[in-house]
């Protein structure tokens, strides 16, 4: 499974990056606002400096809802880098759109995906990710982590290139989940991915390990 840090922060995506581990990153207008990068220059500059930060998929998202605007914008943000993946919202231009973009060799990651059945929409328009928001699903009283299995489930019938990427992570055991069920990608925080090396029993034996290195 491919680890994506889910971030606008410069400083944390090059944390994530030293850990070795890292294998792209994912933004949205929410994380861009939230570093204070305002205006499409500006965010396009900051795209241009994560792909330079990290060799792997970057994933820019549009702001447009309409079919021409999703295409003009996202031909806009693939220009941008190679490593450079159009993130598409799961509306009905956004499908139109993730076909033209598909038969024109622009990668695209469809988002804001809730359901199989939208899933499968992406799939069948040729988006290299599909990005379930299983965090958002927990919150409204549904297991998020089943829908990543029922769209893993369905890919491997159906033999759907499309990859699962596992998106509103909110700590490590969702990673560990998603892992489990088949998800292709995990985005997440920071916090998260630091979560995964955290044991208590790790700690233990470390500092018995240190208290015993003493006595030598």
């Amino acid at each position: 499974m491919k680890f994506f840090i889910d971030t606008a922060n410069l400083a944390q995506i090059k944390e994530a990056n030293d850990l070795g581990i890292l294998d792209g990153v994912t933004t949205n207008p929410s994380l861009m606002a939230k570093e204070g990068i305002k205006g499409t220059e500006a965010i396009n500059n900051h795209y241009k400096t994560i792909c330079e930060l990290v060799d792997g998929d970057i994933s820019a998202e549009v702001l447009s809802v309409t079919f021409e605007e999703i295409i003009a914008e996202g031909k806009k943000l693939a220009d941008i880098h190679p490593n450079i993946i159009v993130k598409v919202p799961m509306i009905k231009d956004g499908v139109k759109a993730i076909k033209w973009f598909t038969d024109n060799g622009i990668k695209t990651n469809c988002t804001l995906v809730f359901s199989a059945g939208q899933a499968i929409l992406a799939a069948k328009a040729g988006a290299k990710y599909v990005s379930p928001f299983i965090g958002r699903i927990d919150d409204s009283g549904w297991d998020g982590t089943e829908l990543i299995s029922q769209i893993a489930h369905i890919y491997s019938i159906q033999g759907f290139e499309t990859e699962i990427l596992a998106a509103s992570i909110r700590n490590p055991n969702h990673i560990i989940k998603c892992a489990e069920l088949g998800a292709d990608v995990c985005t997440c925080p920071l916090d998260s991915i630091l979560g995964l090396l955290k044991h208590p029993l790790t700690d233990i034996g470390l500092s018995k390990f240190l208290e015993d290195a003493k006595k030598m």
